[in-house]
């Protein structure tokens, strides 16, 4: 996948995708079970949490311990059961800064049973908040950014999150600035604020010493689901789309039955939504190549890629 140039972002925050897990629920020598890690600034954002999820990190040369914020889509395994071991290795590392917990009603009676029988107590506070499966609402309100559910539609009940970057502030042409400009004024021009005297004469417009910052950039993860196009309304103009793709269209019956998605069916989505770019994944163990997956969504969507695991995106 194409990286975008920072020259054309000054002084923008980064905003960038890791892959660590593209496979699906079977076991795979191939590929690792799902888990994503969104960088945002400083901020490290844990999606999903498969067997050995902290083994990717580790091998990525992530520090675990830099993690903030988990989203977790759905209990079924593939998608968290690598959790508990993170947040026990965590808490051998030392942890005491709080960490942040989304997820489906029931994970926390899952963590609290493992730790209260392994008799293990976190050094580190963990705050849950349990994620309504059946309507969008606003997560997380962050000074970067936004995190809000989006609700899908799986087996069991599964959400996927939209991560939304905040508006930046216009960025200052300090060059065109006059010497005399004081510096109480910049601040305010910064803000995108004319500068007016006394008499509320125009002195500085924001316009003529500042330039727009770059549009806010969007993730989506979409975890397991079926094919569900209401999803394209809260999906519009997203930049990066991750959905899953795990069946190519001979086996669309399977998909439907057990509530997956084709690769046609994500591009379809991204195709609605006014995507940017798509990102496919979760793929049945069943398949050997996946380069059929490329071929049948880019006949519908041109601008998808595969997820590639240890691939760094920059969104």
């Amino acid at each position: 996948m194409p990286h975008e140039s920072e020259t054309h972002r000054p002084n923008h925050t980064p905003f960038t995708l890791t892959v660590l897990g593209a496979g699906s629920a079977t076991p795979s020598l191939r590929l690792h079970q799902t888990a994503h890690l969104l960088t945002i600034g400083n901020e490290y954002i844990l999606i999903d949490c498969g067997e050995g999820t902290q083994y990717r990190l580790l091998e990525q040369r992530i520090r675990p311990g830099r993690l903030r914020y988990i989203f977790i889509s759905h209990l079924h395994g593939d998608h968290y059961f690598g959790l508990a071991p993170l947040l026990s290795s965590l808490n051998m590392a030392g942890r005491t800064e709080d960490l942040h917990l989304f997820g489906p009603r029931g994970l926390d009676e899952v963590l609290t049973t493992i730790f209260r029988v392994s008799d293990s107590r976190l050094g580190f506070r963990l705050h849950f908040q349990a994620v309504d499966p059946d309507q969008s609402a606003l997560l997380l309100d962050h000074p970067l950014m936004t995190v809000q559910s989006i609700p899908l539609q799986h087996r069991i009940d599964c959400t996927g999150y939209l991560f939304r970057e905040k508006q930046a502030k216009p960025h200052l042409l300090r060059e065109k600035l006059p010497a005399e400009v004081p510096i109480a004024y910049l601040k305010q021009l910064k803000e995108g604020r004319d500068i007016l005297d006394a008499d509320g004469r125009l002195l500085y417009a924001a316009a003529d010493y500042t330039e727009p910052a770059p549009s806010p950039r969007s993730y989506a993860f979409c975890s397991d689901t079926r094919y569900v196009e209401e999803l394209t309304t809260q999906l519009q103009g997203v930049n990066v789309l991750y959905h899953e793709a795990t069946f190519l269209q001979d086996n669309s019956q399977r998909a439907a039955e057990v509530y997956h998605s084709t690769a046609g069916q994500a591009a379809m989505i991204a195709s609605k939504a006014q995507a940017g770019r798509l990102l496919i994944g979760h793929f049945s163990s069943r398949y050997k190549q996946f380069e059929l997956f490329l071929e049948e969504a880019r006949a519908i969507f041109p601008e998808t890629y595969l997820a590639t695991e240890g691939q760094t995106i920059d969104i």
